[in-house]
């Protein structure tokens, strides 16, 4: 059974950047503290050309064991409070799930 990828890109709102990074960065602790399947969960700060950080997104990079394990993440019952925390925070949200 292959690995599954996530790459997940937010786009906060202007002015939330520094509320969103702090949300997710405790989601991707939480998560790969609580779930066995979850092997990886990075959170990544795009920068521009001149080397400072894009606070217009964030991005995230998460690897797991198998497709049950993305069931169980999505099952996880923290996931709705943190949707729901985020969700004013941001513009957008583009997640593209890959096979390893």
């Amino acid at each position: 059974m292959p690995k599954i990828a996530i790459h997940v890109e937010f786009q906060p709102k202007p002015g939330c950047h520094a509320a969103f990074d702090a949300l997710i960065r405790e989601h991707a602790r939480l998560t790969l503290s609580e779930e066995p399947g979850c092997e990886r969960f990075e959170v990544l700060q795009p920068l521009k050309a001149d080397g400072t950080r894009d606070e217009g997104r964030i991005m995230l990079v998460e690897v797991y064991a198998s497709q049950d394990a993305v069931k169980a993440h999505v099952a996880n019952p923290r996931m709705p409070k943190v949707r729901e925390a985020y969700t004013p925070l941001i513009e957008q949200r583009i997640l593209t799930m890959c096979e390893m």
